[in-house]
């Protein structure tokens, strides 16, 4: 439904929830290299159902938090947030700001939605309900690139960047 050829991805990631103590980047890496290879990278987005507080946790109460699902823009944001830290660490991430996107929530369902545009548009985009899920492009067949401008969050997005090889 991605309107992407499917022999075109790679590796697919998993995105989690940062806490104020934990922020793994270590996915951040294999959506780069699927990039440097050509590849789109599908990310399934986090999903909290069922947790405990640390304090109900370790006090044995069976008291579970409300279920939370990331969503497309926060997983966006997340991934701005570490493209600024590597750049601050003097690296030049594969992944930019303007790298297409795509985002998918509520696939199969009568109600889906896709959107795609820029990683910055994506960190603003509103799909609705969950689930979410995020593709990162690689480098784009022009029949792809025309299929994703239906979808587009805005046209623009898609006129200098979008078919640039990756290195």
């Amino acid at each position: 439904c991605s309107v992407l050829q499917l022999y075109n991805f790679g590796e697919t990631i998993s995105i989690v929830f940062w806490t104020d103590t934990w922020k793994p980047e270590s996915f951040f890496d294999k959506i780069e290299k699927n990039r440097q290879n050509g590849m789109h990278t599908l990310c399934l987005l986090d999903i909290k159902v069922k947790e405990q507080s640390l304090e109900n946790l370790l006090k044995g109460r069976k008291i579970y938090e409300p279920p939370r699902y990331m969503s497309v823009n926060q997983a966006a944001e997340q991934l701005l947030a570490i493209i600024e830290n590597r750049r601050l660490q003097g690296e030049k991430p594969g992944i930019t700001e303007n790298t297409i996107c795509v985002g998918l929530a509520r696939v199969g369902a009568p109600d889906e939605k896709i959107a795609s545009g820029t990683l910055q548009q994506m960190s603003t985009v509103e799909l609705g309900a969950p689930l979410h899920s995020l593709i990162v492009t690689g480098t784009m067949h022009p029949l792809e690139l025309e299929m994703l401008k239906l979808f587009s969050v805005d046209s623009s997005s898609f006129e200098n960047n979008a078919c640039q090889k990756t290195t």
